[in-house]
C-alpha cells in the first residue's frame, strides 16, 4: 500500500490539499494512460490498485460500490473511479480521479477527430472501413461476454430478448429508457428477496448530505431543463449540450451503450456522418480509459460550430456530468441502501435489458451499416476471435483489422 496516500488530511492547509489532489492525480492518470480493455477491464484494474495493492477498501465494500455504479446511469468504471477519489480526498479527490483517469483517451480521442477528413478516399477510406468492423467485433463481444455473465438464467435471457425486440422494433428516442425500466420492474418481481451476504467494513465518504442532495436535485433539472432552454434560445451549442447530456443520464451498463444514443442524436441530424462516428467509434477500442470519451470525437468532429477543442471539451463535460452527479449525490446514502436488497433484486433485470440493447445495436446500426460482403464478415469475425478466444490486445486487433480494411479496398 502506497503509506503517502493511506491519510489524506481533511483540513490541514491549501498546501497540503494541493498535495493531495496531485497524488490521486498522478495515481489515476497512470491507469488512465495503460487501462485497456474497456469498462470490466478498468474495473479490474480498480480492484487490483485499490482493493489488493492500496487498501483503500476492502473487497465487499468495492463489490457493492460496483453495484451501486451499474444500478445508476452513466460510465461505471469512471463513476467507481471518482467514488475512489472522494473516498480518499473528498469532491477535489474526486475530480482528480476523474481528470486522471479520463484525459489520455479524450485528447487522443480528440486528435483522431482531426483526422477524418483523411478518410474520406484511398487507402484511408479502407482504414475507416476496417475501424468500423473492429465495431462490430468489439460489440460482438460487449454481447457475448455480459450475456453469459448477466443473463445465466431463462428469466434473465427472455428479459434480454424482449429488449433486444423493443429497440428494433420501435425505433424511438424513449424505447431504451422504458426498456430499462421494465428490466427493473422485472427484477423487482422475478428477484426480490435475493441475498448478497452482509456488506463490508464502512466507507467514510467525504460529502456533505447538502452537497448531496444539490447533486441529486440538479440531475433532473438539468434532464428536463436543458430542452428547454435549447428550445428556447435555437443555439446548437446547447442543443448538443443537451444531447450529450440525455446519453450519459439514460446509459445502463457501460460505454458501449452510448452508442445507439449519440448515434440517434448526431447522424441522422446530419451533425456528423455515419462513417466518421463508426470509425471514431473503432479508434475509441485501441486507446485506454473510459469509452465515453468517444464524445470528445463527436464534439469535435461534429459539422456545426463548436467543433475542435471547444466542442470536445463541452461533450465530455455533458456526457460524464449525469454519471457525476448522480454517483456523488448517492454516495452518503449508500451506507444504509447498500443494506437493502431491493436495489439489487432491480439492478438483475437492469443488467439484463442492458444485454438486449447491445444485441440491437449490434445488428443496427453497426452491422447493417458495415458489413456487406463475405470478405467484411471474415475479417469482423476473425476480429471478433481474437478479441473473445485469443486474448490479441484490443489496440493490436484495432490495427490489424484496419490494415485488412486497406487491403480490402485496394483489391
Amino acid at each position: 500500500m502506497d503509506a503517502s496516500l493511506h491519510h489524506v488530511p481533511s483540513a490541514r492547509g491549501a498546501g497540503r490539499d494541493r498535495e493531495a489532489f496531485l497524488r490521486i492525480l498522478l495515481v489515476f492518470l497512470r491507469l488512465g494512460l495503460t487501462s485497456f480493455g474497456g469498462p470490466v477491464a478498468h474495473l479490474g484494474y480498480f480492484r487490483d490498485e485499490f482493493v489488493t495493492r492500496r487498501r483503500w477498501l476492502d473487497e465487499k465494500g468495492y463489490a457493492d460500490l460496483l453495484a451501486l455504479a451499474q444500478f445508476l446511469p452513466g460510465p461505471a468504471s469512471s463513476q467507481v473511479g471518482f467514488s475512489l477519489g472522494v473516498l480518499r480526498g473528498g469532491l477535489p479527490g474526486g475530480i482528480a480521479a476523474w481528470l486522471g483517469f479520463t484525459l489520455p483517451s479524450a485528447l487522443l480521442m480528440l486528435l483522431a477527430a482531426y483526422g477524418v477528413e483523411w478518410t474520406t478516399g484511398g487507402t484511408g477510406a479502407g482504414i475507416v472501413h476496417g475501424l468500423k468492423l473492429v465495431a462490430v467485433a468489439v460489440v460482438a463481444q460487449a454481447v457475448w461476454g455480459m450475456g453469459g455473465s448477466l443473463c445465466p438464467d431463462r428469466p434473465r435471457q427472455t428479459i434480454a430478448l424482449l429488449a433486444t425486440v423493443a429497440v428494433l422494433l420501435l425505433p424511438f428516442a424513449f424505447t431504451q429508457v422504458g426498456v430499462i425500466l421494465a428490466g427493473a420492474a422485472a427484477g423487482l418481481i422475478l428477484y426480490r428477496g435475493t441475498d448478497a451476504g452482509p456488506p463490508g467494513r464502512a466507507m467514510p465518504f467525504r460529502v456533505p448530505r447538502g452537497a448531496a442532495i444539490a447533486a441529486l436535485a440538479l440531475f433532473p433539472a438539468l434532464l428536463a431543463g436543458l430542452p428547454l432552454l435549447a428550445a428556447a434560445a435555437g443555439s446548437h451549442t446547447i442543443t448538443m449540450v443537451e444531447a450529450f447530456y440525455r446519453a450519459g443520464s439514460l446509459v445502463f451498463g457501460g460505454g458501449h451503450v452510448v452508442l445507439p444514443l449519440l448515434e440517434r442524436a448526431f447522424v441522422p441530424t446530419g451533425w456528423i456522418g455515419a462513417d466518421a462516428f463508426l470509425a471514431g467509434y473503432g479508434v475509441a477500442q485501441a486507446v485506454p480509459g473510459p469509452l465515453f470519451t468517444f464524445a470528445a470525437f463527436v464534439g469535435a468532429a461534429q459539422s456545426l460550430a463548436p467543433g475542435g477543442l471547444v466542442g470536445a471539451a463541452l461533450a465530455l463535460l455533458a456526457v460524464f456530468l449525469p454519471g457525476i452527479l448522480l454517483m456523488y449525490g448517492m454516495l452518503p446514502f449508500w451506507e444504509a441502501l447498500r443494506h437493502q436488497l431491493v436495489a439489487r433484486a432491480a439492478l438483475q433485470g437492469v443488467n439484463a435489458a442492458v444485454v438486449g440493447l447491445l444485441a440491437a445495436a449490434l445488428f443496427n446500426p453497426i452491422w447493417t451499416s458495415t458489413v456487406h460482403t463475405p470478405a467484411d464478415f471474415a475479417v469482423a469475425l476473425l476480429a471478433f476471435a481474437a478479441l473473445v478466444w485469443w486474448r490479441v490486445p484490443a489496440w493490436l486487433v484495432v490495427a490489424l483489422t484496419a490494415a485488412a480494411g486497406a487491403v480490402l479496398t485496394g483489391i
